[in-house]
């Protein structure tokens, strides 16, 4: 007899309920990517921490509440994880047949940014003021719209069993999607957030089985196009200025280089262990600019030593791991695509942020995932992570 409770799971004999039914081959839990989430749950708790270490006591920032930045952490946090189980539940098959609208309102978002509504924040003309303190980045949303429209594009006929690889046509149509909004965001100009997305294409092409010739001929594109942004003089002062210190470190450590050099002085002052949160005197003395968001693995290397600031790019490196793994497993090209896309923007924007505060990467003005203060990228890692579980959710057992 079926008690009310229970349920029949294929290949396990009587129906099951309770923990067996939880934990049996097929559920959810069973299929879950339990690494990934434990790691990005756990790099999110750490970066709380270093958001209230770096804000506490920054009254100009915090209005005088020292858990202020503290608390809309844990719930921008929240928010993405629930975004991720929303994500899950829907399944990336199903925003697939979504991606025409994600991409309209993606590109229509990042539109907006160049008109009034509009706002500047640390240097960068990226977000839109919401009001009560609270805005909003549509970049961030844009690295997954293309993601997903690039990976639609290029696996449906190889999904479909017409074609064992992207035809040129289709690489050019892919190619058409992601150029729209990265176009758009180098006029703000977001350099930093142009930066990944190319990023992001070079790792979709690469997953798809597009010619090489297509994967050159865009790195040949993009340097050309450097070379312009340059001669034509896009970028902003401030941004040049940052790579001229990149270059040349010694040119100015009192203005453009101070930022560079004193990160490198935080994370160099915390030895192997630690001077212990909320007890370095970099942090503490708010030598170091923006600790709660591009800088904040400073706060990690001064107050949590080599040990700590280790165990974040160890943690990173076991969700690159994991979801090298999913890429690899999936039957289906879609997946596979998503994932890469997902591997390429995780895998360069942490190696650019703590490059950046090592001074061996130019400061661009990019979060850590996870671990930086900021709704917008918060927001847009889980729902990545949710991509990554539902690919491997809805992949068969076998695979």
């Amino acid at each position: 007899m079926t008690g009310a409770n229970s349920f029949s799971v294929s290949g396990y004999g009587p129906e099951r309920s309770g923990w067996a039914r939880l934990f049996a081959r097929d559920s959810l839990a069973r299929r879950l990517d339990w690494p990934i989430l434990l790691c990005s749950v756990t790099l999110s708790v750490i970066g709380a921490a270093l958001v209230y270490s770096a804000t506490r006591n920054r009254t100009e920032l915090n209005q005088g509440d020292p858990y202020y930045f503290l608390v809309r952490h844990l719930l921008n946090t929240g928010i993405g994880f629930a975004l991720m189980v929303a994500t899950i539940w829907l399944g990336h098959r199903t925003l697939r047949t979504a991606v025409p609208i994600l991409y309209g309102v993606s590109v229509f978002l990042v539109l907006l940014v160049l008109t009034p509504l509009g706002a500047t924040i640390n240097g960068a003309h990226a977000w839109i003021k919401l009001g009560g303190g609270f805005s909003l980045q549509p970049s961030e949303f844009v690295k997954v719209t293309i993601i997903l429209g690039m990976a639609m594009l290029l696996a449906a006929r190889v999904d479909a069993g017409d074609k064992e690889y992207p035809d040129h046509r289709t690489v050019v149509q892919a190619l058409g999607l992601a150029a729209v909004p990265i176009l758009i965001t180098l006029l703000m100009p977001d350099l930093g957030s142009v930066m990944v997305m190319v990023i992001i294409v070079l790792g979709v092409l690469l997953a798809s089985g597009a010619s090489n010739r297509w994967v050159l001929g865009l790195i040949g594109t993009g340097a050309t196009g450097a070379v312009a942004v340059w001669q034509l003089k896009i970028l902003d002062e401030y941004q040049i200025n940052r790579f001229a210190a990149f270059a040349n470190p010694e040119l100015d450590p009192a203005g453009v280089g101070y930022n560079t050099n004193q990160a490198r002085i935080a994370i160099g002052s915390g030895g192997l262990f630690g001077t212990g949160l909320g007890k370095g005197s970099q942090t503490t003395g708010q030598f170091v600019p923006e600790q709660q968001t591009d800088f904040v693995f400073t706060v990690a290397g001064e107050e949590l030593g080599f040990v700590g600031a280790g165990l974040i790019i160890v943690l990173l490196g076991v969700v690159l791991w994991r979801a090298c793994r999913i890429a690899r497993e999936t039957t289906e090209l879609y997946g596979t695509i998503v994932a890469a896309g997902i591997i390429a923007w995780f895998a360069f924007q942490s190696f650019e942020n703590i490059g950046m505060t090592l001074g061996i990467m130019p400061v661009a003005g990019l979060p850590l995932p996870f671990v930086s203060y900021g709704g917008s990228s918060m927001f847009a890692v889980w729902v990545a992570v949710g991509l990554l579980q539902s690919i491997r959710v809805q992949r068969p057992m076998s695979a």
